[in-house]
């Protein structure tokens, strides 16, 4: 990967998390305000971003990440386990996604089932899941993405 595709990956990963972490903080708001201080115009524009956003994301990362992450299946045993695993998380923060935008929209119009704290902890369930994501992320697999091209791309002494 050219120094400048990196860039551009590692930006355009950053903008995703960012992205991800402001859902977060609008889902954690709601949660908040449940159930009777809930502004249910907010809900609303969160029903209709949440699995927008969500899959962006996980477009982005299984796109560009994952695979740029795959050649160091060769010196670290335990990277494919870990990428099945985050594709498999995908997965489950999708389907808990397109739940969620069925909760947000039922508060938002008022047609809400669920008690107050158990639209609270679905919110929070979510919400703390994906920030743990993008921490291991930031954490671990960011850095490991640097390593591996810094490692790859050394400048190499001429004879």
């Amino acid at each position: 990967m050219p120094r400048t595709s990196l860039q551009l990956a590692l930006t355009s990963l950053g903008t995703s998390h960012d992205d991800m972490l402001h859902l977060c903080d609008q889902l954690e708001s709601i949660a908040d305000s449940l159930p009777s201080n809930v502004d249910r115009q907010q809900c609303l524009h969160v029903a209709r971003a949440v699995c927008r956003t969500v899959a962006d994301a996980h477009r982005l990362e299984e796109a560009v990440l994952f695979p740029a992450l795959e050649p160091l299946s060769t010196t670290l045993k335990t990277m494919p386990a870990t990428l099945d695993r985050l594709r498999y998380e995908h997965y489950e923060d999708m389907c808990f996604a397109e739940e969620l935008q069925d909760t947000l929209l039922a508060i938002g119009k008022g047609e809400n089932r669920l008690s107050g704290d158990a639209a609270g902890y679905m919110l929070r369930g979510f919400f703390e899941s994906v920030r743990r994501h993008i921490a291991f992320e930031r954490e671990l697999l960011t850095p490991l993405l640097e390593m591996s091209w810094s490692t790859t791309h050394a400048p190499r002494a001429v004879a």
